[in-house]
């Protein structure tokens, strides 16, 4: 079996990197044209792709919404009600990645809610069907009825149907549980009957403990409900994923998975018990989010241990949002829409080419340097950085479109960060490298050790870096949050800059005559920096003339202390007076 040498390891290296830039390149560009040629947005997943990042608020400007929140049990809001609203809300918007959206309390019942562009439909929902969520079971349920009273076609009516006042609205007989089909009154009947799910306004309400007549978010099914009989307040997680069988294998299907605390898990045991006797549909159990069913799935077995699996026709990005809704539809309050406007950028354009060109002028003074210190070496760097920066643009470009990710300010503030924190791992590996050819390494050699050395020393330098940028991500919130992730994915790109190209260039270079033999301007000169080492405190003798003089200056200062006791114990300065070595 062949050997692997310094060459081939770096050409590995090299091709992986090409690889993982390729793919990340094509992918933007497939999705992008796709988009581009997509004439809907049916397709979600690469739904406003594009090679240009988004921009958040403060650099783009977005809408508006004020929101007036109402307390559903009567009286006043409380601050500790308002305050956790305003939790939920964020984590509904962010739930998918960083926004860099503001969510603030205006006055004692406002929450002004600012979202970067122009937010999707399926957004607005969201953030205004922030409600009580609760579950009742299906007494009734059909077909939507999608036009106004009276039939003929015409116009849906502005409110929903009113029954007579006429018609009995008490039960004849005390229903014994939610699901009990006495509760539906002759009224409750003709409400169900003429029903209008097009209506404009066709949620109506209910109190907990009576029943309810409403529509599906979609308005292609209407149901009489029971009473509510599980809050939503007691979900204690929701999450989706692939659903799995009783033996643990994957069955393709994607599926909603829900936990519940408490007395909610009590309460769904017993509902669950119930229902799973009972004909279809009384056997549904109907999740309800402002008045609206958003799923009616049935029970298939009494759930006993307070967690339950929502299967149907989901996809990936069908079920996310559910489990969003149920992770995050249980607000104390609920909200009424005061306005809805645009809102212009508070920096703006000047703002960041301001910022571009703080990172360029920084870039540029890291090149001087570089050259200054490095000399031809110094391309390496330039190189790396580019490399750095193409990867940094590519993965924010995918991170627009597929995660919502939006740049802010402080987002280009990581980015500037990051040159210096980039620039900081070569000049580590550098030095080893010229530690080593101090101690008398040929430069292939000095490659190789010097790297050995000097990863440890980056990987060491970036964790401390990546670690400051998670617990910032996670205790800041709006722009800080920007600033922590451009500074945590920079520094997971530094790694992999450092490892696929700044060190099998390196290698490569290594066996070039230029840096190899040390030429003056490479800056691996073993003479300009420093007199090689022989030995224990023994140091070859420079010629005391000119730049060989300050190398031999320069050696002395570099001896370890145990080195200079041992020169001093032996009575030898290293060199005869005459220039001669001992």
């Amino acid at each position: 079996m062949a050997r692997s040498t310094p060459v081939k390891k770096a050409l590995r290296s090299l091709t992986w990197l090409v690889i993982i830039m390729a793919a990340l390149a094509g992918l933007n560009t497939a999705a992008s044209v796709l988009a581009a040629n997509s004439k809907d947005d049916t397709n979600e997943w690469f739904a406003g792709a594009s090679w240009v990042p988004e921009l958040a608020l403060d650099l783009q400007g977005g809408t508006q919404l004020t929101l007036a929140a109402q307390n559903t049990e009567g009286g006043s809001v409380t601050a500790q009600q308002l305050n956790q609203a305003v939790n939920i809300i964020r984590q509904r918007i962010n739930a998918t990645g960083v926004s860099e959206s503001q969510i603030n309390t205006q006055g004692t019942n406002n929450i002004v809610v600012s979202i970067p562009g122009k937010p999707d439909k399926a957004t607005i929902d969201r953030i205004e069907a922030a409600a009580k969520l609760t579950f009742r079971p299906v007494l009734y349920t059909e077909a939507a009825t999608n036009t106004a009273v009276g039939g003929d076609g015409a116009t849906a009516s502005p409110t929903p149907y009113s029954p007579p006042a006429s018609l009995e609205a008490t039960p004849s007989t005390k229903p014994t549980n939610g699901s009990d089909l006495s509760q539906v009154t002759p009224a409750l009947q003709d409400l169900y009957t003429n029903y209008n799910c097009a209506a404009p306004d066709d949620v109506t309400t209910a109190p907990d403990d009576e029943p309810l007549v409403t529509c599906d978010q979609d308005g292609t099914a209407k149901y009489i409900l029971g009473p509510v009989e599980v809050s939503g307040s007691g979900i204690s997680n929701a999450t989706s994923g692939l659903a799995t069988d009783s033996q643990g294998a994957t069955t393709g299907q994607w599926a909603v998975n829900l936990t519940f605390s408490g007395k909610s898990s009590e309460d769904f045991r017993d509902v669950t018990s119930r229902l799973v006797k009972l004909p279809s549909p009384q056997n549904q159990f109907a999740i309800v989010l402002d008045g609206t069913v958003i799923t009616a799935p049935a029970s298939n077995a009494a759930i006993t241990n307070g967690k339950a699996q929502i299967t149907g026709n989901f996809t990936a990005e069908s079920s996310k949002t559910l489990a969003d809704q149920l992770k995050y539809g249980a607000l104390p309050i609920n909200f009424q829409v005061q306005s809805n406007e645009n809102i212009s950028a508070t920096l703006g354009t000047a703002q960041l080419v301001g910022g571009l060109v703080a990172g360029l002028i920084g870039l540029i003074l890291v090149v001087i340097y570089s050259i200054i210190q490095y000399r031809a070496l110094a391309f390496v760097t330039v190189l790396s950085l580019g490399v750095a920066a193409a990867l940094t643009y590519l993965v924010i470009a995918i991170m627009s479109w597929r995660v919502d990710y939006r740049l802010s300010l402080a987002g280009v503030a990581g980015l500037i960060v990051a040159i210096g924190i980039t620039a900081d791992s070569f000049i580590v590996y550098f030095e080893r490298i010229r530690d080593e050819l101090r101690d008398g390494r040929g430069l292939e050699s000095a490659v190789e050790s010097g790297w050995k050395r000097a990863l440890r020393t980056i990987l060491a330098s970036d964790s401390i870096n990546f670690l400051a940028a998670v617990v910032l991500y996670i205790l800041a919130v709006s722009d800080v949050k920007g600033f922590a992730f451009t500074l945590l994915l920079t520094t997971l790109i530094d790694v992999v800059v450092v490892v696929l190209f700044t060190h099998p260039m390196m290698q490569l270079i290594a066996r070039s005559r230029f840096f190899g033999e040390g030429h003056r301007f490479s800056g691996l000169d073993p003479s300009a920096l420093g007199a090689v080492y022989r030995g224990r405190a023994q140091f070859r003798a420079p010629v005391v003339d000119g730049k060989r003089q300050r190398s031999a200056g320069e050696a002395q200062r570099r001896q370890t202390i145990a080195e200079r006791k041992a020169q001093q114990a032996s009575g030898d300065n290293g060199s005869t007076p005459d220039g001669k070595d001992d």
